[in-house]
């Protein structure tokens, strides 16, 4: 394990470097859709609207990312059997996990410094935003592992970001545009259930995988502190509840207008 945390250490040092690049990148496109793409927009919509459109730019490619990251490890110590898969997930960090993390912060730190500026009362999302930069910062600097458990929540929240934006953006212009209201009506559903597999579903079975380990082998004999997993577990579990109410309400919200549509069509052909 001495070697093993050795090599990985360095590794970790040299993705060091690359916040900074992400967090100009990010702060670029971000700046790009306020003042070019959607420049033409009322202040309100036009902040949003570059929010989810430097959110495209992050949620795929971070879950891409997080995959190659982590998926070759996961599958090595599966191979290896003898509970290796379970110990992983408080492994050090290597270096394309640092990448992942490092791009992700750097990320919602540009998006806090949006809600910050133009969205101050959007207290949820704010607090949102500093609990994630909690968790991939401790994990990133503090604890110097366990990525190998978080990323895999990062894959799953992040598989249906490009289709949350796309929805987002065609929603905020559907009074406007009969195409943006097509839009919007026909990724609905298909969203609403993607996203309650990827983050209701699956993401909590791995949370609750996730935490059952740390806690029967106390952070993996000690390689993650337990203040860290302690409190990753409630920050986490915190935002994986408030995602099942977010997509709870999205759902009941649907079947009320499905159902106000049939009542009306009834009222019409009496």
């Amino acid at each position: 394990m001495a070697d093993h945390a050795g090599v990985a250490a360095p590794c970790a040092a040299a993705a060091e470097a690359m916040f900074l690049p992400f967090l100009a990148m990010f702060a670029s496109i971000y700046l790009v859709g306020y003042f070019i793409v959607f420049r033409r927009w009322r202040a309100r919509p036009r902040a949003e609207a570059a929010s989810c459109f430097t959110s495209l730019f992050h949620g795929t490619p971070a879950a891409l990312l997080a995959l190659r990251a982590v998926l070759p490890r996961h599958r090595a110590a599966a191979t290896a059997g003898g509970g290796s898969s379970l110990a992983l997930l408080a492994s050090p960090n290597t270096a394309a996990e640092a990448q992942v993390l490092d791009f992700s912060t750097a990320y919602f730190a540009v998006d806090l410094a949006h809600y910050l500026l133009f969205l101050p009362g959007e207290s949820l999302f704010i607090a949102h935003h500093l609990a994630t930069l909690y968790v991939l910062a401790t994990c990133r600097h503090a604890a110097g592992a366990g990525a190998a458990a978080l990323l895999p929540l990062v894959v799953l929240a992040e598989a249906t970001s490009a289709a949350q934006n796309v929805w987002t953006l065609a929603g905020m212009r559907r009074r406007d545009s009969p195409l943006a209201a097509r839009v919007h009506a026909a990724m609905s559903t298909p969203f609403y259930a993607a996203y309650t597999a990827a983050r209701a579903m699956l993401g909590a079975a791995w949370f609750v995988r996730m935490v059952r380990f740390f806690y029967a082998s106390s952070g993996g004999g000690g390689r993650v502190p337990a203040w860290a997993w302690a409190s990753w577990t409630v920050v986490i579990g915190a935002g994986i509840v408030l995602s099942i109410l977010w997509v709870g309400n999205l759902w009941l919200e649907y079947f009320r207008e499905r159902k106000e549509s049939k009542q009306l069509k009834s009222s019409k052909k009496q």
